[in-house]
């Protein structure tokens, strides 16, 4: 018994560096303060859009956060194909600071090439940061034996392009039906609990407006 208790230890103890080398190589991203009238582009489909709770949806939610215009550009329905010819006129028209990158569940639920989804939003991420803004690209779930879990496309291409990731939210709220208005989209708990995660993912990367 002792011994095997030993060997459960040691297990645990391996999991908890690797978790901990993973996190901290995620996060070894190359950050600035944005501008205290900076402007965030929400970029997405109906997750963004906030169908379930249109008033109460997350870049309203965000917007109360951090006293900056958030701008919602999520489309219901929209596959990532779609959003990509769509991205490069809202980075024109707007200019923002920061693009918050939450696309693809449409591709998954249409069980639409991966590898197709994987390039639309590396192409997305490229014209974000070729505009001048940062991104935060979050995580988006597919439903996996009787549970959702994000799709692990999402925090590759958060580690190889280096840009900020929030993999753990939708996954907990798509597991949670009361933070849901039905089976997949968020009620106004559920898109203000996206609202403080990505709150939370931008101060810890110290991009927050400095205070004078």
């Amino acid at each position: 018994m002792n011994k095997l208790y030993a060997i459960g230890i040691f297990v645990l103890i391996l999991l908890s560096l690797l978790f901990i080398s993973k996190e901290d190589k995620l996060q070894n991203i190359q950050t600035k303060p944005l501008s205290e009238d900076a402007k965030i582009l929400a970029f997405g489909d109906s997750l963004t859009y906030g169908k379930g709770s249109p008033n109460q949806s997350y870049p309203l939610q965000l917007q109360d956060l951090l006293n900056l215009k958030v701008i919602n550009a999520g489309i219901s329905g929209e596959a990532s194909s779609q959003g990509l010819k769509r991205l490069p006129r809202l980075l024109e028209k707007y200019k923002p600071e920061l693009v918050i990158l939450c696309h693809g569940g449409n591709d998954l639920i249409r069980n639409n090439s991966k590898t197709i989804l994987k390039n639309n939003l590396m192409t997305m991420i490229h014209l974000s940061v070729e505009s001048g803004a940062q991104v935060l690209l979050v995580g988006v779930p597919n439903y996996k034996f009787f549970r959702f879990s994000t799709e692990s496309l999402y925090e590759e291409l958060a580690e190889a392009q280096k840009v900020m990731y929030e993999g753990n939210i939708l996954s907990k709220i798509e597991n949670d039906t009361s933070l849901k208005s039905d089976r997949i989209h968020p009620n106004s708990k559920g898109y203000g609990v996206m609202a403080k995660a990505f709150y939370e993912v931008l101060k810890d990367n110290k991009i927050l407006p400095k205070v004078p």
